[in-house]
C-alpha cells in the first residue's frame, strides 16, 4: 500500500470513529429526554382554574428524597411564567410521614383560609404529584392533627390519581357543536322553563361548563321564559373537580331586584351544568367567596345536586340554525 493510500486510509477511520462518538452521545442525550418526560410538576394555569403539567426530571433517586423534592417544587414557582404555584406562599407543610404506601401531609391552619376552587385545585395538583413516586399510591390530607373535612364537614379521606376528574386536552382552533339542555326562569319568576339549543357552535378550547354558563349569562331565546341570574353578572371562573363543579360569579350576581324566587336563580345554574354527566354538584361563589348566604336559604358553601322540582310543564326547543347567522 502507498504512503498516501496509507493516509488516506487512516483519515476515514478516524472519521468513523468521530461520527460513531457523535452518535453515542446523541443516543445518551435523546435517553436523557426520554427520562425527563417521566415526571412532572402539576401547576395551575394563568388563570387558576385548571390544572397543568411541567416535565420534571428529579435529582433524587429514593423515595424520601423525591418526596421532599416534589412537595419543594409544588411550592415554588414555575420557570414558565403562565404557570402558578398550586401550594400559595402563606400555606405550609409542617409535617409528613409515609406509612405503606400512604403519603400522610400535615399542613398549617392557614390551608383553611383557601377558597373552595383553589383548594381543591391545590389537593389534585398535589395528589396527581406525589403519586407519581414508586412507593406512595394514595395521599392524605391533615390540617394540623385533624384529618380535612369538605365544607359540610364530611372526611375527604384518602385520595389517588383516580380521585380527581377534569375536562380533556384543549384543541386550539378547532370548531365543534353540540346541543345544550339549559334551564331559565319562567316569566312569573316562581318556576324553571326547560330549553333545548340544537347546533351550539364553538370553538373547542373552551370547556362544556364554561359554554352552558355563558348561554346562561346570554339569556333564553325564546318569549316565555327570562333569565334567573341577575342583569349584569359576569363569570369570574368555573372548573370541575372530582365531579364538582365551582362556578364563581362577581359582585353583580348579589344584585337581585326578588322578581326571580331564589330557588330558580340556584337551580337555573345547577340544573343547567348538571346535564353534563362529568358533573354531580354544584358550588356557586361570589369572587371565589364562599362565606355567607344567598339572599335567605341557599348558604353558598354548600354543594347543590340537580334538583327538577321547580321545571314547570313549558319546554322550548331552540335551533341556532333557525335564525341566518354570517359566518367567515
Amino acid at each position: 500500500m502507498s504512503r498516501e493510500a496509507y493516509r488516506w486510509r487512516k483519515k476515514l477511520i478516524c472519521l468513523g470513529l468521530a461520527c460513531l462518538m457523535f452518535l453515542s452521545g446523541s443516543l445518551a442525550a435523546c435517553g436523557r429526554q426520554t427520562e425527563q418526560s417521566a415526571y412532572h410538576i402539576e401547576y395551575l394555569n394563568k388563570d387558576k382554574n385548571r390544572l397543568v403539567e411541567e416535565p420534571y426530571e428529579p435529582s433524587a433517586t429514593d423515595t424520601d428524597g423525591m418526596i421532599k423534592e416534589f412537595l419543594a417544587k409544588l411550592s415554588s414557582d414555575s420557570d414558565n411564567v403562565d404557570y402558578r404555584k398550586p401550594i400559595p406562599n402563606d400555606v405550609e407543610i409542617t409535617n409528613y410521614s409515609l406509612d405503606g404506601v400512604l403519603l400522610t401531609l400535615h399542613f398549617d391552619e392557614d390551608y383553611s383560609k383557601m377558597s373552595a376552587v383553589d383548594e381543591v385545585l391545590c389537593r389534585a395538583a398535589v395528589v396527581r404529584t406525589m403519586t407519581q413516586i414508586d412507593g406512595v399510591d394514595c395521599v392524605a390530607f391533615y390540617i394540623g392533627d385533624a384529618p380535612l373535612t369538605d365544607a359540610k364537614g364530611n372526611l375527604v379521606g384518602t385520595m389517588n390519581q383516580d380521585s380527581f376528574i377534569e375536562n380533556p386536552g384543549e384543541q386550539i382552533n378547532s370548531i365543534q357543536n353540540t346541543t345544550l339542555t339549559l334551564y331559565f326562569s319562567n316569566l312569573d319568576g316562581d318556576g324553571l322553563v326547560k330549553e333545548v339549543r340544537e347546533d351550539v357552535y364553538y370553538s373547542s378550547n373552551i370547556s362544556m361548563e364554561k359554554l352552558i354558563m355563558e348561554q346562561l349569562l346570554d339569556g333564553p331565546k325564546t318569549k316565555d321564559a327570562k333569565s334567573a341570574i341577575p342583569e349584569g353578572t359576569k363569570l369570574v371562573s368555573v372548573s370541575v373537580v372530582d365531579g364538582v363543579c365551582y362556578v364563581s360569579l362577581d359582585e353583580a350576581f348579589k344584585n337581585q331586584d326578588y322578581k326571580v324566587n331564589e330557588a330558580i336563580v340556584i337551580y337555573s345554574i345547577v340544573d343547567s351544568l348538571s346535564e353534563l354527566s362529568t358533573i354531580s354538584k354544584v358550588q356557586i361563589s361570589v369572587n371565589g367567596d364562599t362565606s355567607g348566604v344567598y339572599r335567605d336559604n341557599f348558604p353558598l358553601a354548600d354543594m347543590y345536586d340537580r334538583n327538577m322540582d321547580y321545571v314547570t310543564g313549558a319546554e322550548s326547543a331552540f335551533s341556532e340554525t333557525e335564525e341566518p347567522t354570517e359566518t367567515d
